[in-house]
């Protein structure tokens, strides 16, 4: 659970000066933009994480009940401000983010119910910036019953474990999501060998998302690559409208889409195309969800797209 405090450049510089166009402080958390999306789509969801005493968590909290998000497992903590992600994002959609995992580091196995988790049909996971965490994930899942598919949104942390370290929690995870730098850094190799090598170690599907993607012999753009044990998929980008703002999120977005298809019973390029709607609605505005679909808009892209209904 993080304010995302996102900073609009028109370039990204490694050394040097540049000035900032806009700013904005927004509700952010990887796990968290994929819960709200899904519950904006009107899946009955929860989360459980932690939050600092102050305006911040406070926000972060009403802003998941918005679309009907179950609080009840949040964790208020004292002493200890909320989680902050300082975003730089330029005009060509690169990013660059800057973590202060707060409140995010203090959550104990101790606040987190398994007995709350073990009533869903999925459990969707993030990282966390410390280990403690991490272990705690894993002995979580420990605890879960085979009915729960797990899903899992990599991030660059977990990524730079490496493979063996991160094996515990991949044998036990139906869905890993990771874009394309994450996998290459997780494995030293490209992605679609590195999705492999993921498979290898228990995990069923692959995701991995391209970033501005890759040229498709169609003349359309690759934006994300699926994997599973028995076939490779590539997911062409859907024609665009509306302005580039910034890409905060998309992925998270994408994730709730693939996620959102498989409660569905959909194949798994049918679960490809809805994360691409997804993402396609998120990066139309500043910030994780302001641009997200609602069920009815959703609904109607996928019919435009495939000609069939949701």
């Amino acid at each position: 659970m993080n304010i995302d405090r996102i900073y609009q450049v028109d370039e990204i510089v490694a050394d040097g000066e540049q000035l900032i166009a806009n700013s904005i402080s927004l509700p952010g958390g990887s796990a968290a933009n994929t819960i709200y999306s899904l519950a904006k789509l009107g899946v009955k969801t929860g989360f459980a994480g932690a939050v600092g005493m102050d305006d911040d968590g406070d926000n972060l909290i009403k802003d998941l009940k918005t679309v009907n998000v179950d609080t009840g497992q949040m964790r208020v903590k004292q002493g200890i401000k909320t989680g902050a992600t300082v975003c730089l994002s330029d005009k060509s959609g690169r990013r660059s983010l800057y973590v202060a995992p707060g409140a995010n580091s203090v959550l104990t196995s101790e606040d987190i119910n398994s007995d709350y988790l073990n009533q869903a049909g999925m459990v969707h996971l993030s990282s966390f910036a410390d280990d403690r965490q991490f272990n705690i994930q894993v002995n979580l899942l420990k605890k879960l019953q085979a009915s729960v598919k797990i899903s899992l949104a990599l991030g660059m942390f977990y990524a730079s474990k490496g493979l063996k370290a991160l094996a515990p929690l991949f044998e036990n995870t139906d869905t890993v999501f990771m874009n394309r730098e994450e996998i290459e850094q997780l494995t030293g190799k490209d992605f679609r060998n590195g999705a492999v090598e993921c498979l290898n170690l228990g995990c069923r599907i692959i995701v991995v998302t391209l970033g501005k993607g890759l040229n498709a012999k169609s003349g359309q753009t690759i934006t994300s690559y699926i994997h599973n044990s028995d076939k490779e998929y590539e997911i062409e980008s859907e024609p665009r409208t509306g302005d580039l703002l910034e890409t905060t999120g998309a992925g998270d977005a994408l994730a709730a889409g693939f996620l959102f298809g498989q409660l569905k019973g959909k194949r798994i390029e049918e679960c490809g195309l809805l994360g691409e709607i997804m993402a396609t609605y998120a990066i139309t505005e500043v910030g994780a969800r302001k641009g997200l679909p609602s069920l009815a808009q959703l609904s109607q892209r996928y019919l435009e797209r495939t000609g069939n209904p949701l």
